[in-house]
């Protein structure tokens, strides 16, 4: 199966077993793993922040950002498609007591001229408006990014109205990737910061959320408090540790297959796409013919691997375990699909 349901089920590779059993740990509830602690320090220098903390998941990641950034009643700003919103199963409001506010952006992406009207004013009957969320790339845009002056005029917004920014980068490597914005940039936009190593870069496990030393202070005790306190992580950490270093350069490649599939996929009648707008790994298109179950199980029984992601949609997610022979494959299946 070529699978490109997502590119989260890439596998390990030899080199990065062998850095993760050459890894030297500790017990990171002690504070005392040198590996996690190394790269921590590694990955929040690289953003241009204070510090950073390892975490199992995106997820818990962009939770313990929220958590920190907030007090219960306190209302976040996002984009309707954001994965804070709808893939995180409730858990600002489980975990947090906070209100999402969701706005419809474009592929994914909120301006200020959509956020100023959004944010409340300060009446103890409202909600108080306390941080603006952005997802960078995004999921349910097709993989779109924000331009360095987008991400600086929301700045600009946010410090005008005294918010906070967090910034969802779950694949934030292919952003940096395709926008050619150096990662410190981002150290000067978000107050928090998550970023994922288990998506294109390929590590098995695991995220890591940058910000201050007191929020991280905080997001530590919580992360424990969640049940994220972990003991030798040095085993994962020298693994994303590894993605970074070694698949992160593989990425514009993933970009480059992904835009071929989408031309592909363009000239065939019984689908539509916007090629042009393919940016990142990820094409979302739609089905005119037929319905998505059914090409779903077509390309399934042709050996493609992708997920329903609407109605009429369909989502393919390249990563770096698919190389140029199992693109032609996917190309000719695309070709040869019935109309």
């Amino acid at each position: 199966m070529i699978d490109l349901r997502s590119d989260t089920v890439t596998r390990p590779t030899p080199a990065m077993l062998k850095a993760m059993t050459e890894a030297e740990v500790g017990d990171d509830v002690f504070a005392e793993d040198p590996t996690v602690n190394a790269f921590e320090e590694k990955i929040a220098n690289l953003f241009g922040m204070e510090a950073g903390l390892f975490v199992p998941s995106g997820t818990m990641g962009n939770q313990l950002c929220l958590h920190v950034l907030t007090t219960p009643g306190d209302e976040v700003i996002l984009d309707e498609t954001g994965h804070i919103f709808n893939y995180e199963s409730g858990a600002a409001a489980h975990l947090s007591s906070l209100q999402l506010h969701p706005l419809k952006g474009k592929r994914g992406k909120i301006s200020p001229e959509l956020i100023e009207p959004a944010i409340r004013p300060k009446n103890e009957w409202d909600p108080h408006t306390r941080v603006i969320a952005l997802e960078n790339t995004t999921n349910k845009g097709g993989g779109a990014f924000y331009a360095k002056k987008e991400l600086a005029e929301i700045r600009t917004l946010a410090d005008k109205h005294g918010l906070d920014v967090h910034l969802d980068g779950a694949r934030i490597w292919n952003a940096l990737t395709v926008s050619g914005i150096g990662p410190e940039f981002f150290g000067t936009i978000a107050d928090t910061l998550s970023v994922c190593f288990s998506k294109g870069l390929g590590a098995p496990v695991g995220s890591m959320i940058l910000g201050n030393r007191d929020h991280v202070k905080r997001a530590r005790r919580i992360r424990k408090m969640w049940g994220g306190g972990m003991r030798q992580i040095g085993l994962l950490a020298a693994a994303a540790d590894y993605a970074v270093e070694h698949h992160w350069p593989l990425l514009k490649e993933d970009h480059r297959r992904a835009r071929a599939f989408a031309e592909a996929v363009a000239a065939h009648p019984a689908f539509h796409v916007d090629s042009a707008a393919v940016e990142t790994n990820i094409v979302l298109f739609d089905v005119v013919q037929g319905t998505v179950e059914k090409a779903i199980q077509n390309f399934a029984g042709a050996g493609v691997g992708m997920v329903p992601f609407g109605a009429k949609t369909i989502r393919a997610t390249f990563h770096f375990q698919i190389d140029d022979e199992a693109l032609e494959k996917v190309l000719q299946v695309v070709e040869d699909f019935p109309i």
